[in-house]
């Protein structure tokens, strides 16, 4: 696997049936999320805002999405019927996405990530 340094990158390095899926997820979580900004952390796909929003992946099966152990809880019900831990879900690559679900998840982190405090970005270590 290369050094993705863009989520473009990143969705151009698959075949083109599964950047069409790619490229939905991407457009549900920027609809959900228009202030979260886009970068790449784990060679993943990944939304910021506050802090990590959600992740996503493509896999030989199955589409990968990280929205953190709480994004998975709240919505354990309807994610039920889908493969998962205790962070992520796999959405089998040859069914449709659940966009309106995903949408809900991330909508759900963005006010979870609001809600918390603003990490502190540290510009120089202290001095013992």
């Amino acid at each position: 696997m290369q050094g993705f340094k863009t989520i473009d990158e990143y969705i151009n390095a698959f075949p083109e049936d599964v950047q069409k899926i790619l490229n939905q997820l991407r457009q549900t979580i920027k609809d959900a999320a228009p202030e979260a900004e886009e970068t790449i952390n784990y060679q993943m796909p990944t939304f910021t805002l506050n802090g990590n929003l959600v992740h996503f992946a493509a896999f030989k099966n199955h589409i990968g999405f990280y929205p953190t152990p709480a994004g998975i809880e709240a919505f354990r019900e309807e994610l039920a019927p889908y493969k998962g831990a205790k962070g992520s879900v796999q959405f089998p690559i040859d069914q449709p996405l659940p966009l309106p679900l995903i949408r809900k998840i991330v909508e759900y982190r963005v006010k979870e990530n609001l809600e918390r405090k603003p990490k502190k970005k540290s510009t120089a270590k202290k001095s013992q």
